[in-house]
């Protein structure tokens, strides 16, 4: 049923003359066969504003200089898998959930969005894994220290050095 119910598709498509073009895109392992792309490479006919580019890269600064600034600019700073409203993994999900047990503000970058980024930021923690949490400028670890910070109260006198920079922890 499947089968025939394509075959019908196939062959409606077919009746189009564009779809019978035997134009093979290059590279491609299936000469002979219907191919469909969203995307051509350096086509000259794609326009500039839907061409793939990095958040970070029109920035006059590097990399490492965005993350120094990120650090430095936000009392509690995350980089992270996923947004703390859409964390990305369950690592990432519990470090945000510890910290809003605080109602500290957090700011955070999606490192899912950028692997130079992610690269860059791993090269200024000298830490290999994901989230990394920063707090008034330190590197403080993962989610597993965060949580044994929480656990411990470690934390709680971590964000109250600053309160009037974040606001008191609850």
């Amino acid at each position: 049923m499947a089968r025939s119910l394509a075959n019908i598709i196939f062959k409606g498509i077919g009746a189009f003359p564009a779809a019978r073009s035997t134009a093979i895109a290059p590279g491609s392992f299936n000469p002979g066969k219907l191919l469909f792309s969203t995307s051509i490479p350096n086509d000259p006919d794609t326009h500039e504003d839907f061409r793939p580019t990095s958040k970070l890269e029109s920035a006059d600064l590097s990399l490492k200089d965005i993350v120094d600034k990120d650090i430095k600019e936000n009392p509690v700073m995350i980089y992270m898998k996923g947004v703390p409203e859409l964390p990305r993994c369950g690592f990432s999900a519990l470090a945000v959930r510890v910290l809003n047990e605080y109602n500290v503000p957090i700011s955070a970058r999606n490192i899912l969005e950028d692997t130079e980024l992610k690269t860059a930021v791993k090269a200024f923690s000298h830490w290999p894994t994901f989230p990394q949490i920063f707090i008034n400028g330190e590197f403080v670890g993962g989610s597993d220290i965060i949580l044994n910070m929480h656990q411990t109260g470690e934390l709680k006198e971590k964000l109250k050095e600053n309160a009037g920079k974040i606001g008191k922890p609850e």
